[in-house]
């Protein structure tokens, strides 16, 4: 009888551990939208990364709405994700994604833009005050005096703010020696490009308008409804336009002469990074490469913050085409590639 029970008991430890062994991971990634060429890249690449590192993905998109994307959240914790990667579509509302989530004890990492005034768990992001550098480093070595114009991004993004931060640390002193002049410097409701189009288009039909040298926009959308607009007053490709992302039609017209330059970021190294901490994070392993911290106004959260680069006219080969991240033939599509 001992006997028996005793085989009983290591059959059942078997079966334990070989359903511990086949256990994977459920990781949970909420998107605020698909607007942007860029979060479709990002949303692919992360669930590709989840599924190769062993675990399981399943993915919300929100519309821009963050009370849909709380109850989202609601719905992926009752179908028990265990780790939660949140895009925020709104900086503030997204902290009660954080409360409730804790509630239910699943860890939350903010990708790319900052979740604010919470117990966040992890930030995984770009340096976005070194973007901010980049964009009016570059251009004001092009011209280092004139009118210049910002249109920034989103109000509900921090990651909107941060690239001021940065574009003004290398304007303000030109802006303080009479150099340069902000003429206009406004931030949307979104990163979308119809807005671009319009805070350039009030500044061109405007009083105030006193001739524009240069444009830094928050992102390509932005960047290509300023270009829209400078076509209508008959400035396109005399106005330098600064961008963000690498989008396919932003190449396009840097290669065309309408825009100067855009910062690619590092959206493939950006997904394994939050991929592989969110896994990590499922078997109780904290990530060991988050070596420094981000206020986000409650906390400091641990966090990764990735760099990024310029792609111009000159480097666009050995930067987005080179990496894979845009071919040769999409950017021969619509337009002539010199």
């Amino acid at each position: 009888m001992k006997k028996t029970v005793l085989i009983i008991s290591v059959f059942l430890v078997g079966i334990l551990i070989l359903s511990s062994c086949k256990h994977k991971p459920h990781i949970g990634l909420l998107v605020d939208n698909l607007q942007q060429e860029r979060w479709k890249k990002d949303m692919s690449i992360f669930e590709e990364k989840v599924k190769e590192l062993g675990g399981t993905c399943s993915v919300l998109i929100a519309d821009s709405d963050p009370d849909k994307q709380l109850l989202q959240a609601e719905e992926m914790i009752a179908n028990g994700v265990e780790v939660l990667v949140v895009i925020p579509a709104n900086q503030l509302k997204a902290g009660d994604i954080v409360i409730y989530a804790h509630q239910n004890h699943v860890p939350v990492i903010s990708y790319d833009r900052l979740i604010k005034n919470c117990n966040l768990d992890y930030y995984i992001s770009t340096d976005n005050i070194a973007i901010g550098e980049l964009q009016a480093g570059y251009l004001t070595k092009i011209k280092p005096a004139g009118k210049y114009g910002i249109i920034g991004g989103s109000r509900v993004d921090n990651n909107a703010y941060l690239l001021n931060i940065g574009q003004l640390n290398i304007l303000q002193p030109l802006i303080e020696k009479g150099d340069i002049e902000v003429v206009f410097n406004e931030y949307t409701n979104s990163w979308s490009l119809h807005e671009g189009y319009e805070i350039t288009n009030n500044y061109l039909n405007s009083e105030m308008n006193q001739g524009l040298d240069a444009i830094i926009a928050g992102n390509d959308a932005l960047a290509a409804g300023a270009i829209s607009a400078l076509k209508e007053h008959n400035l396109a490709g005399s106005v330098l336009v600064a961008g963000q992302d690498a989008d396919i039609q932003a190449i396009r017209n840097i290669v065309g002469g309408n825009q100067t330059m855009t910062v690619y970021k590092p959206i493939e190294a950006l997904a394994y990074t939050a991929a592989d901490a969110a896994i990590k994070i499922s078997k109780g392993i904290a990530p060991s490469n988050m070596d420094i911290t981000i206020n986000n106004g409650k906390r400091l959260v641990p966090a990764i913050l990735l760099k990024s680069q310029v792609v111009h006219r000159q480097n666009i080969d050995l930067t987005v085409v080179s990496e894979g991240f845009i071919s040769e033939q999409d950017i021969e599509k619509n337009g002539n590639k010199e």
